[in-house]
C-alpha cells in the first residue's frame, strides 16, 4: 500500500486560512501544534485525495489511527504525533475525533439538517481547538466557547468551498433541508453563479453561524495563557471578516477568501480586541479583590 506522505496535496500549516501555530504561540508548545497539523493534514489529504478508491482511503486511515495507538510501526507521521502525546501526556481522543471525521467524508456525502452538520464540526473542528488548549494546560471549561467557535469556523469554510466540494468530490455540507426551505436543490451547487434560492440559503446559514460565533464570545479573554488568548482573538476576527463577506456576496461567482492585506489587517484588529479584552479582565479582577 502506498505510503501516506505520498498521498499528501502539498498544503502546508501556512496555506490554511487561519493562524496555525504562528509567532504568538509559545515557542514550546509549537512542536506539538506542529506534529497534530501534520497528522491531521495527512489524513484530510487521504479522505480527499481525487484518485483513491473508498475502501483505500479508510485502509490509510486505519493505518494511521493504528501508528497513532502503537499498533505495529505506522506512518512515519502517526509515531511523531505519538511520541509528542507520550512526551506531554496528552491523550490521543482528539486526533481520533477527526479521524472519525475523516471517515465520514469517505462515506457521508450529503448532510440532513443542522444538527448532523453540528454532529459533524463535532469531530472535523472542535478537537483542533480542544488540543491545543490541552497542549496549553487550559481547563475543559473553555471548551463550550472553543465548540461554538471551532464549528462557526468550519461551516464558514463549508460555505466558501460549497461549490468545489460538490464539483470535485461530490459532497454536500449545506444541510438539505436548508436548500429544501430556501426552494434550491443541490445542483444548484454546481452552477457558476447561485440562483436567488440558493443565495438565500447560503446567507441563511451564514446568519446561523454568526450566532456560534456569539456563542464563542469572551472565548479569548478566558484562556490563561496569555500568547494564546491573543491568537484566538485574532482567529476570532478572521472569522468575523469572512462571514462579513460570504451574508454580502455570492460564494459560487465571488471572492469570500480573506487576501493577505485584508488577513493582517484582521489580525492586528484581534490582537488589539485580545488585548483590550484582557486588560478589562485583569482590571475587573482587581477591582474584585479591592472590595473584598
Amino acid at each position: 500500500m502506498t505510503g501516506a506522505a505520498e498521498l499528501r496535496s502539498g498544503k502546508g500549516h501556512r496555506d490554511e486560512n487561519f493562524p496555525v501555530a504562528s509567532l504568538l504561540i509559545r515557542a514550546e508548545h509549537r512542536t506539538p501544534i506542529l506534529a497534530f497539523y501534520e497528522f491531521v493534514r495527512t489524513a484530510d489529504d487521504i479522505a480527499d485525495h481525487p484518485t483513491l478508491a473508498p475502501d483505500e482511503k479508510l485502509a490509510h486511515l486505519a493505518a494511521l489511527e493504528a501508528g497513532l495507538l502503537g499498533d505495529g510501526k505506522g506512518e512515519e507521521v502517526a509515531q511523531r504525533l505519538r511520541a509528542v502525546l507520550r512526551e506531554r501526556q496528552l491523550p490521543a481522543r482528539h486526533a481520533q475525533d477527526l479521524l472519525t471525521a475523516f471517515r465520514m467524508d469517505v462515506t457521508k456525502r450529503r448532510y440532513a439538517n443542522w444538527d448532523e452538520l453540528i454532529e459533524y464540526c463535532r469531530y472535523s473542528a472542535m478537537p483542533v481547538g480542544r488540543f491545543v488548549l490541552d497542549v496549553h494546560g487550559e481547563p475543559e471549561s473553555t471548551w463550550p466557547a472553543n465548540d461554538a467557535l471551532c464549528a462557526a469556523l468550519q461551516i464558514n469554510n463549508h460555505i466558501q468551498d460549497c461549490h468545489a466540494d460538490y464539483t470535485a468530490l461530490d459532497r454536500v455540507y449545506v444541510p438539505l433541508d436548508c436548500l429544501a426551505e430556501a426552494g434550491a436543490t443541490v445542483d444548484d451547487l454546481g452552477a457558476q453563479r447561485s440562483s436567488p434560492s440558493l443565495l438565500r440559503c447560503l446567507h441563511a446559514l451564514a446568519h446561523r453561524t454568526e450566532a456560534l460565533l456569539q456563542q464563542s464570545s469572551g472565548f479569548a479573554a478566558m484562556i490563561g495563557d496569555f500568547r494564546l488568548s491573543l491568537e484566538v482573538a485574532v482567529i476570532t476576527a478572521l472569522a468575523r471578516q469572512i462571514l462579513g463577506m460570504i451574508k454580502t456576496r455570492d460564494p459560487l461567482s465571488e471572492n469570500v477568501h480573506l487576501t493577505r492585506f485584508s488577513a493582517m489587517r484582521g489580525a492586528l484588529v484581534g490582537i488589539a480586541a485580545g488585548s483590550l479584552a484582557r486588560f478589562a479582565r485583569g482590571a475587573l479582577a482587581l477591582r474584585r479583590t479591592r472590595n473584598a
